[in-house]
């Protein structure tokens, strides 16, 4: 499996309202975007460093995933892509090697890619996709 580069980070914060200053005043980063997805009960603040993008992710429910996932690690990096070339060889790689899929095969994910995910439990607690690029030449 080649991994060309980190494609996004996603970190989980208790709130966006503390967070987003910390990241723009101190660190001198500028937060370009603003979204909540109802279904995922998730509230996400978008960065850039380069070509990665930086994700915060702040749960807007109890019982969402990412207020499962503070309870349990606490505010932290849970959700690291990484771009691949042949993402469906990659994935047959990675179980080769004892890794957990989530997904058997890729999905279509936002802006054309293609994405699977590898299992926290078998990546150190931290969920992994594996991105592809289709649309690239």
């Amino acid at each position: 499996m080649k991994v060309s580069h980190i494609e996004h980070i996603g970190i989980a914060v208790k709130s966006l309202d503390e967070a987003i200053p910390y990241w723009e005043n101190v660190l001198g980063l500028k937060c370009y975007n603003i979204e909540e997805v109802a279904d995922q009960k998730v509230k996400t603040a978008f960065f850039k460093v380069g070509q990665t993008k930086i994700e915060l992710l702040e749960s807007t429910s109890e019982d969402g995933t990412i207020a499962k996932f503070i309870e349990k690690k606490g505010a932290g990096v849970h959700h690291v892509a990484f771009a691949v070339e042949g993402v469906e060889d990659a994935l047959a790689d990675a179980e080769s090697k004892g890794v957990q899929l989530i997904d058997k095969a890729p999905r279509k994910g936002a802006e054309g890619l293609s994405i699977a995910f590898l299992h926290p439990k078998s990546t150190f607690g931290v969920l992994t996709e594996l991105c592809e690029d289709k649309n690239k030449k």
